[in-house]
């Protein structure tokens, strides 16, 4: 795409030269920090449980991941489009020789690059757990898979949320109440009786499908739904920023 990876190194630049996703790294590795240590107190009190059934499954099983994402994610994409359109520097950006695709699909993909960089140290809690046993890499490749599409997919929906405001504020309460929104669905899998309601909440569980990947259950039915979630928000975001040129 024209000047994808131009705006992509625009965008990562803009990022990690302003405190925002140092604060937001910061606070991140804390809260996944505290997560895991009080998961490990919690399953060094049971000696027959396995690594694999213990706080590396319980870890990515557990609700501080999608709490976490909820927290991140609109964070990390209000900025993208909000601060451009009111700042007026997204007329320049409109000027220049960047397709709208390009426009969004280098600020999306910075935003994306960032989320997976501020997973990255986690990857030490695996290695402090395989100093003390055996680890399941294929599990744990299958987990990081899970939290890296599930975050890839919350990340498209903040970038269209931004688009369709001029205020960070505001692109960040629509993304944070839009992924609330799917989250509480979700939930549904655990009140409803059998039924179609019930399908449909257990499809777009994100619990459900965190759950299923800490295991290395890899359903091509999660893959599809995380999929559309990334593609369809960023396709409108396209048309979006392509009226604003047609204006």
């Amino acid at each position: 795409m024209n000047g994808t990876w131009a705006v992509l190194r625009r965008e990562l630049l803009s990022l990690w030269v302003t405190p925002l996703a140092w604060v937001l790294l910061f606070v991140f590795l804390m809260l996944q920090g505290t997560s895991f240590f009080l998961l490990v107190d919690h399953y060094s009190s049971f000696a027959s449980a396995s690594l694999e059934q213990g706080p590396l499954a319980g870890y990515f099983a557990s609700l501080f991941v999608p709490v976490s994402l909820l927290l991140v994610c609109p964070a990390l994409s209000m900025r993208l489009f909000a601060e451009e359109r009111r700042s007026g520097s997204m007329e320049l950006l409109l000027t220049a020789p960047v397709s709208p695709t390009g426009v969004v699909l280098g600020k999306y993909l910075a935003t994306v690059l960032t989320y997976l960089l501020m997973w990255l140290p986690t990857v030490l809690y695996v290695v402090i757990l395989r100093d003390t046993g055996m680890v399941d890499w294929p599990v744990v490749g299958a987990s990081y898979l899970g939290v890296a599409l599930i975050g890839a997919a919350y990340l498209a929906v903040g970038t269209l949320m931004s688009a369709m405001s001029r205020s960070q504020l505001v692109a960040m309460l629509l993304t944070t109440l839009s992924l609330f929104g799917l989250f509480i669905l979700g939930i549904g899998e655990r009140v409803f009786d059998e039924g179609l309601l019930l399908d449909i909440c257990r499809h777009v569980s994100i619990v459900g499908q965190l759950e299923d990947f800490s295991k290395g259950l890899v359903d091509s039915r999660r893959l599809v739904f995380d999929g559309s979630l990334i593609v369809l928000p960023l396709f409108l975001c396209v048309r979006v920023v392509d009226s604003w040129r047609l204006d």
